[in-house]
């Protein structure tokens, strides 16, 4: 998807090497003395340690062998100590057999979700696979006007001053979210819009290519997570992505009665008075301040 990461079948490859350059010889028991040439482990190092050859663990980096077997995946997810969603990630790279392109399908966010967005009184939007913004309720753009239809929040996060500034663990979130989006992608390699965004952000943010590196996969589903907003100061908020057919309902929510709870009331009336002001300029009706933005691609 990039011009140093290759499409088709050695993506297997591309991770057993990202995965065991990552690995210490410290972390496997093994010294650590002498000038190493590599990051992490040796070639050699890590067929020893799974119990093959090193010309055939040699033949699975290089791509000319796509079918190892499950025990020796099973052997060499031990050895570069991954976790279950890295595990199952290996497993399914070896797994992936050539296929017809997909035809690309516009993501559609139903009408009741529009309906839904209109109703909540917490931060709520709409993201497509990509972190594409599809649709999203006032107290969405009053946290962040970078939820707005039209966005993409990982590129507002890798490009964007003020995202940068609103998360309190910048750094985390960026690899959060780069290791979550390598996850969605899967096999769907060939998807237009994947190849774009990767493309776009190869180009532009030096975080995203170090951290899309390392091939790090990752969910990133519910989840707390603490945000500055700079008007109302910090907010702990509750972090929820609910599935609903081919996009995801995020929301955005505090403890009740909570500090951050009484802060998003006050953003809640600030939004709404800014919203009436630019009625009251314009000449509009107030009835419409409630309705969710929609995206117009």
């Amino acid at each position: 998807m990039t011009d140093e990461e290759p499409a088709g079948g050695h993506r297997l490859g591309s991770y057993l090497r990202a995965r065991r350059e990552l690995v210490s010889p410290a972390q496997v028991g093994l010294p650590t003395g002498g000038r190493r040439r590599v990051p992490g482990l040796r070639r050699e190092e890590v067929a020893l340690l799974a119990g093959i050859s090193p010309d055939y663990y040699l033949r699975l980096e290089r791509g000319r062998d796509k079918n190892p077997s499950p025990q020796v995946l099973e052997s060499l997810a031990r050895v570069l100590q991954l976790d279950d969603i890295e595990r199952t990630y290996l497993l399914d790279l070896a797994a992936a057999r050539p296929r017809a392109p997909r035809r690309k399908r516009s993501e559609h966010v139903p009408a009741r979700v529009y309906e839904l967005l209109a109703h909540l009184q917490i931060p709520a939007f709409v993201e497509g696979r990509a972190f594409d913004v599809l649709a999203s309720n006032p107290m969405a753009v009053a946290l962040s006007p970078r939820l707005r239809p039209g966005q993409n929040r990982l590129r507002s996060l890798l490009l964007d001053p003020e995202e940068r500034a609103f998360h309190q663990d910048w750094t985390k979130a960026t690899a959060d979210f780069i290791a979550t989006l390598r996850t969605t992608i899967g096999d769907d390699i060939d998807n237009p819009r994947f190849v774009e965004l990767v493309g776009e952000l190869a180009l532009s943010s030096q975080r995203f290519r170090t951290l899309w590196a390392r091939h790090d996969v990752r969910n990133l589903d519910g989840g707390t997570t603490t945000v500055h907003h700079p008007v109302v100061g910090d907010l702990r908020l509750h972090r929820d992505k609910l599935p609903i057919d081919d996009v995801i309902l995020v929301v955005y929510y505090p403890d009740k009665d909570s500090d951050s709870d009484e802060k998003l009331r006050l953003l809640a009336a600030l939004a709404h008075t800014e919203t009436a002001d630019d009625h009251a300029r314009t000449g509009r009706p107030d009835a419409s301040s409630n309705r969710p933005t929609r995206s117009q691609s």
